[in-house]
């Protein structure tokens, strides 16, 4: 992706209220985009709802509404209009035409910040991949608007110098794309198949953007009995901050590990285009032997925010998974409790509150099949000894005329493969 010179970009955003019963009012979603403007890097100068029944088809919003949009942009001497709904490519083309300036909605909005964001080459690909859907319906209806230039939110990411180019190329190149992300996924594949080979299980942290999951995972890496240093992964106040799927291992004090990997956070009205095309990256949801799902206990809007996870979780047929609700930022909310205080767990990534609860919480879930065993393990086999005492937690370690006495948990597996030294 080459980069963009940094435009300066002053945004009225627009909504439309039709005065439905949904999962959050018009407000609260209002809000999320003013967050995800700036997230975008651009500022917020106005917001304006409309509040209307029914869809105008030229338009969106109504024509008497259209007028007062134009005004505010000149009065806030803005250079953008964000739409909280997605648009049309005809809708889009009439609204540029009549405000005289660009014009993108929340999903243009939302695949920006994926294309500024995105650092690996399958987030890369599966960023221009949702990006090349999107406009393939809207060829005609952008008109003259598909060959802007000259950076900003609406031009970013892979496709812009060529935004004219017809159906059969882009065609041509999601399917390439699509080819190159199958590719990935079969060492994806591979790499999941050795983990369950090895038998360590793995734990997929999902929720709301800017719950905190990078900061959790981060606590659990600098924590790990084996650190890894430099392996922290990206961590700011911010929708959207880390795009990327990253998977650590964690070892715990008592020797019991397991992988623990970051996915991409979820928000409000997510693109079905990249619902699709993240879900190589979502599928580690699905393969994980356990979900965290991360909750802003500071969020206002937290209720609405688990609703949302857990409508893309089924989504992506995840939802039957065992799940650890976990609410996040309990120094920015001390004393909220959401629901029953047993099903969940109220941590905090900053200051390490009741994480060693969550800790206990994971291991109840992911190592309750292991056996406790005594082994008496003969000189002879000095192989089976190491590789007992460095796997487990030993509490009792021996070493008697016959053999090397060993107290310990062990996996069913390891149970049998050594069931001949059992006494």
């Amino acid at each position: 992706m080459e980069e963009i010179k940094k435009v300066e970009q002053r945004a009225v955003l627009v909504g439309l209220s039709q005065g439905l019963k949904t999962e959050f009012d018009i407000n609260e979603s209002m809000n999320e985009l003013a967050e995800l403007t700036l997230a975008a890097g651009a500022e917020v100068a106005d917001i304006i709802i409309q509040n209307k029944a029914t869809i105008e088809a030229a338009t969106f919003i109504g024509s008497g509404k259209v007028e007062e949009v134009k005004i505010a942009i000149q009065d806030t001497e803005s250079n953008l209009v964000i739409f909280n709904d997605e648009l049309s490519g005809a809708q889009m083309r009439n609204l540029e035409a009549q405000l005289e300036t660009t014009v993108v909605d929340r999903t243009a909005l939302i695949l920006d910040i994926f294309a500024s964001r995105a650092q690996t080459k399958i987030a890369k690909l599966q960023v221009e991949l949702a990006q090349l859907k999107y406009r393939l319906p809207r060829l005609t209806g952008f008109g003259v608007s598909l060959s802007r230039t000259g950076g900003g939110i609406g031009t970013r990411g892979p496709g812009e110098q060529k935004l004219e180019i017809d159906k059969r190329h882009i065609n041509e190149r999601i399917d390439e794309i699509r080819r190159q992300i199958r590719d990935a996924e079969k060492n994806r594949i591979v790499q999941r198949q050795l983990r369950e080979k090895n038998e360590v299980p793995i734990v997929a942290l999902v929720g709301y953007t800017n719950a905190g999951k990078s900061s959790i995972m981060n606590y659990f890496i600098d924590h790990s009995l084996e650190g890894e240093d430099g392996r922290q992964v990206f961590e700011k106040d911010m929708l959207f901050a880390t795009l990327d799927t990253f998977s650590r291992r964690i070892v715990l004090e008592d020797k019991k590990e397991f992988i623990l990997t970051d996915t991409v956070g979820f928000v409000s009205k997510l693109p079905h285009s990249l619902i699709d095309a993240f879900k190589a990256t979502l599928e580690e949801a699905l393969g994980a032997d356990l979900l965290l799902h991360v909750i802003d206990a500071s969020n206002d809007s937290n209720i609405m925010q688990m609703e949302v996870t857990k409508q893309v979780l089924n989504d992506l047929k995840a939802g039957k998974k065992e799940i650890i609700n976990v609410f996040n930022k309990m120094d920015l909310a001390p004393g909220t409790i959401i629901g029953s205080r047993e099903e969940a767990v109220y941590v905090s990534a900053k200051t390490g509150e009741n994480i060693d609860l969550l800790i206990e919480k994971i291991k109840k879930q992911l190592f309750s099949n292991m056996i406790k065993a005594t082994f008496l393990v003969p000189y002879t086999d000095g192989k089976a000894t190491s590789y007992l005492c460095q796997k487990y937690h030993v509490t009792k370690l021996e070493h008697l005329e016959q053999g090397t006495q060993i107290e310990t948990e062990v996996s069913e597996a390891d149970y049998g493969k050594y069931k001949q030294y059992l006494i």
